[in-house]
């Protein structure tokens, strides 16, 4: 199996709807479901899966946690994933759009052009 391309800009839409109805969605929910890894996730059916690394990243990010939720969140973020090391074990690499990159580099030049090709057109 080759390489997953994600797009640089993320996955566009909203968030899937919370999974589960027994706890409140985190903030970061909508942040995860922003990321470039979320195109992959969605295209896997992992919601549930980021939904518990949402719940364990809140309670990890708070003074005092404890070691064993830090634990499995890095075990999640491989899996997910959410660093360097596990997107290339996944083989996923974030690309970005190289044909909207270009035109947003040279709009002079894509002016000329336009130009250019009127004038063939007339001429033609």
């Amino acid at each position: 199996m080759g390489k997953t391309l994600l797009p640089a800009e993320g996955r566009t839409g909203d968030a899937p709807a919370w999974p589960i109805s027994a706890v409140d969605e985190p903030e970061t929910w909508v942040e995860l479901w922003q990321t470039p890894q979320s195109v992959a996730w969605e295209r896997m059916g992992w919601t549930r899966t980021v939904a518990r690394y949402a719940l364990l990243l809140s309670e990890v990010e708070v003074p005092d946690a404890k070691g064993t939720i830090l634990a499995e969140v890095r075990q999640l973020e491989d899996r997910l994933g959410l660093n360097p090391k596990a997107m290339r074990s996944l083989l996923w690499e974030v690309v970005g759009d190289e044909v909207s990159e270009k035109r947003d580099e040279r709009p002079e030049q894509q002016t000329r052009a336009g130009t250019k090709r009127a004038a063939l057109k007339i001429v033609g």
